[in-house]
Formats: C-alpha cells, sequence, structure tokens
C-alpha cells in the first residue's frame, strides 16, 4: 500500500510538471499568477513546480510586465538551452536532418541527396548516422543534452515489435520502397552514437508532417484536420483534438493507395490506379516523359516536376503553354480533389491542409483546380464546412514534425529524462560507451571501444529489400 501510495505522490508531481510545461510552450510566456488558471493548480504547487523547473535549466524569466495596482509580475518561459532535439525526414529525394534546441529553432542541419531508387536500408542507416554526427559537430552541442531523435520514414511502422518480427523496437514496412519488415530502430542504435538513454522516436513522414502543422501551422486550433503529404510518393494524416488534449489521435493513412481509376496506371505499390500513380512527383515525371515531355532521362523527380510546371505555366512573355504539360496536371488536380473528397466524406475534417515539397510546388498553380474538384466528389454539407489550403511550414514541415515526436514524449512526462531503453546487449550500439562528444569513449581495458557488429542485422535488411524489390519489379 505504501507503493501505491508513493507511485500515486509521483505520478500527480509529473503530471503537475507536465501541465506548467506544456502551457508555457504553447502559450508563454506566462506569469505564476497566469499559469494557475490555466493549469487549474494551486499557487502553491504552482511556485513548487517552477522552482523545480528552474533549478533544472528548463525555464528561465523573460521580463516583467506591470500589473493592476499590484507588484510587477515576473514572465516565465522555456528555456530554449535546456537540452536538445533531432528531427530527421527520410524523404524519397534526401535525408534532411536537423538539430533543434528545447524551443524547436534550428541549429544546425545537413541533407543527404539521394540516387534515384537509392533506398538501400544500409544507406539510409549510414546517413542517418553521419548526419547526426555533423549537426551535433557543426552545432558545438553536446550529445548529452540530447533529450530524443524523432524520424519520419516512409511505410507502415510496427512499434515495438518482437524479437522474431524483426524487434526489439520499430520496424518499417515500406513496400513501395523495397522496405519489407525492416528492424530500423535495432539499426539505428547499434549505428548511432549518441548516449544509451536518447530514445528514438519512429513514425510515418505523413504523420509527423500532420503533427506540425496541428501543433505550429495551418491546423492550429482545428478540432480536426487532415493534412496531406505530397512527394514523390503521396501519404496522409488525420488529426482530431487540441494539441494539449490527452484524447488526441494522430493517424498516418496509407492515402496515396487508394483506388482513383478503376484498371488504371500501375503503381509502384503492385497495385492498380492508386492516387501515388497520378498525383505523386514521381509518376507525373514518368507520364510526362511517356508524353514526349523534353526531359533527360535521368532527370530526378524535382528538376522533372520544375521543368513540367514551367511547360504549363511560363508566365507573361513566355512561350505558349504547353498542352500535353496543361493535361498532366489537370488530371492530377482531378485525382487529388477526388481523393481530397474521400477525405471530406469520411473524416469530416474543418481543414486539408496539402504540404510536402511536391505539394507545395504544385499547390499555387492547382490548389483553385483541386478545391473545384473536391467540392464536385464530395458531398455538398460536408464539403462546405471544410476548407483546402497549402500546408504553412514550408518543406521543412515532416523534419520539425519528427523532432515534436520526442519533444511531445519530453512533454507529457513532466520534462523528466527517459531511462535507458532495455535493449539486449548484442544490440546495444556506439551510444552504450557514450563519454564525451567527440568519440565513444574506451572500452574497460582501456583500449578503443570496438566498432559495432552490424553485419547480421544489415544482411538480413538488405536481403528483404532486393525479394521485396524484385516481387515488385523494382
Amino acid at each position: 500500500m505504501a507503493e501505491r501510495s508513493r507511485r500515486t505522490v509521483r505520478d500527480l508531481r509529473r503530471g503537475n510538471r507536465a501541465r506548467v510545461l506544456q502551457r508555457l510552450y504553447f502559450d508563454g510566456p506566462l506569469s505564476r499568477q497566469e499559469l494557475g488558471p490555466a493549469t487549474g493548480l494551486s499557487s502553491g504547487s504552482i511556485s513548487n513546480v517552477v522552482a523545480e523547473l528552474a533549478s533544472e535549466g528548463l525555464l528561465e524569466e523573460a521580463g516583467i510586465v506591470d500589473s493592476d495596482g499590484g507588484r510587477p509580475r515576473t514572465l516565465l518561459r522555456i528555456a530554449p538551452g535546456g537540452g536538445l532535439f533531432v528531427g530527421i525526414d527520410i524523404g524519397e529525394t534526401r535525408v534532411r536532418v536537423e538539430l533543434f534546441d528545447l524551443s524547436l529553432t534550428e541549429l544546425a542541419r545537413t541533407d543527404r541527396l539521394l540516387a534515384q531508387h537509392g533506398y538501400d536500408v544500409e544507406r539510409i542507416v549510414g546517413h542517418v548516422r553521419s548526419g547526426v554526427s555533423d549537426v551535433l559537430r557543426d552545432a558545438g552541442a553536446d550529445p548529452r543534452m540530447l533529450l530524443g531523435i524523432g524520424i519520419g520514414v516512409p511505410g507502415i511502422i510496427e512499434r515495438d515489435a518482437p524479437a522474431d518480427a524483426g524487434g526489439p523496437g520499430a520496424v518499417v514496412h515500406g513496400q513501395t520502397i523495397g522496405w519489407s519488415a525492416v528492424p530500423f530502430e535495432r539499426l539505428l542504435r547499434e549505428a548511432v552514437a549518441v548516449p544509451a538513454e536518447v530514445p528514438f522516436f519512429i513514425d510515418n513522414g505523413a504523420k509527423t508532417l500532420g503533427q506540425a502543422e496541428m501543433w505550429f501551422g495551418g491546423g492550429r486550433g482545428a478540432g480536426a484536420a487532415a493534412v496531406a503529404l505530397i512527394g514523390s510518393g503521396v501519404g496522409a494524416s488525420v488529426n482530431r483534438g487540441d494539441v494539449l488534449d490527452e484524447d488526441l489521435s494522430n493517424a498516418a493513412l496509407e492515402w496515396g493507395h487508394t483506388t482513383v481509376q478503376l484498371r488504371g496506371r500501375r503503381c509502384r505499390c503492385g497495385s492498380t490506379g492508386c492516387l501515388e500513380a497520378y498525383a505523386g512527383a514521381e509518376a507525373m515525371r514518368e507520364r510526362w516523359q511517356e508524353a514526349g515531355g523534353p526531359l533527360s532521362p535521368d532527370a530526378d523527380d524535382e528538376t522533372a516536376l520544375a521543368a513540367l510546371l514551367e511547360a504549363a505555366y511560363p508566365g507573361p512573355g513566355g512561350a505558349a503553354p504547353d498542352p500535353v504539360a496543361v493535361s498532366i496536371l489537370d488530371e492530377t488536380a482531378e485525382c487529388l480533389g477526388a481523393a481530397l473528397a474521400d477525405l471530406v466524406n469520411l473524416f469530416l475534417p474543418e481543414r486539408i491542409l496539402v504540404g510536402g515539397w511536391a505539394g507545395l510546388l504544385i499547390g499555387p498553380h492547382l490548389l483553385p483546380e483541386i478545391r473545384r474538384y473536391a467540392r464536385a466528389y464530395a458531398l455538398e454539407h460536408a464539403a462546405a464546412r471544410t476548407t483546402i489550403d497549402l500546408g504553412h511550414l514550408g518543406p521543412d514541415a515532416v523534419t520539425v514534425g519528427a523532432a515534436t515526436l520526442p519533444l511531445a514524449d519530453f512533454l507529457a512526462r513532466g520534462g523528466t529524462r527517459p531511462a535507458p531503453k532495455p535493449f539486449p546487449d548484442a544490440v546495444a550500439g556506439p551510444g552504450a560507451g557514450f563519454e564525451s562528444p567527440a568519440s565513444p569513449g574506451p572500452s574497460p581495458s582501456g583500449s578503443a571501444a570496438p566498432a559495432p557488429d552490424t553485419t547480421s542485422a544489415m544482411a538480413s535488411a538488405r536481403r528483404v529489400t532486393r525479394e521485396r524489390a524484385a516481387r515488385l519489379g523494382m
């Protein structure tokens, strides 16, 4: 009974800390007097929690404001230097790694470009390993200040998979990129040189984009919003609840693999008629090449999409619009509008936001037509209460959203740091012996710590990738 009572007190204290941190994070700076009604805590509890958090370097003073006839009030805010997060966007044209402080201000970034069809597991793990090392070095940051690493990746994520399914940790099933049961978290823990207690949070890239827009962008304040990610591939997430609501749900959808054309184009997932086979940047490039568009055979998706838009919308004084390019983009707009109508009818969102690098590129040209087609295909009442706009956070939104994964966990835990995740010794990576920002540190015998043995896991990941690619004809 005594142990149960101690747990209850500890949980209550952590909950009080979480309330204060969350309110200051999203609504601050605030005074102690304002924190009371904002959190529902007593003035005594506020004083205790603020003192604790300030002593841990998580809060700092942000100036003084006059009060109505009373003493001036000190404003409090989250201390940016209280911790670090890494956000990683594993896209289909590049791997982007960014380092953020506790306020999610970017401190450093690096990009690793991916060659066409270059989605080799070992290559991606190597890009993450070197990218994390580079941003920490470039910012002069101490890895021991890391509160977590968030990663957005294409595919379906199986969390806490058992060992016989590729665990422990998150396993990625990315059919369109040739990943089948890739033990991604285990591979990263073996490879990335960070302290053992630093947690990894791996989720679908569309979900991280949605969370970023809900927290800081066009979804802020909406009860329900759908966020579409259009890049080389296509995905979406549906988000419900206020950012501080414990019942908030944020679900990734394989929206790109819903059918928009019966017996249509072959999709890289192996099916036919998928939205991604028409609206993804890779598919738009292929369709223009098939129609005789003036593209070099080795043009990447970003170059091809920019050229397609230039051909369709040459601007004042330019050449006449290319009718083939115009036709391809109109078909893309209709497919997107019809697929967004499905989201409207199924989920009744207040807002739909279109993001991703390709979505932001085509949006200024196609958004009016996308809206028109969505209204034509959706139920009238549902469409009338839904707005469709571009995302507000730009092409970095997936990376920011990835960083919110460890941030959300940190805030929910009241600013306490996580204990090391119980991984078997066989997969303890460079961080297991971490002693300094410069190196993993010496082994107990005094010699240099040996490199982790990742050969078996990498070989297994490469094998399932090759098998999946062969089945899909990639």
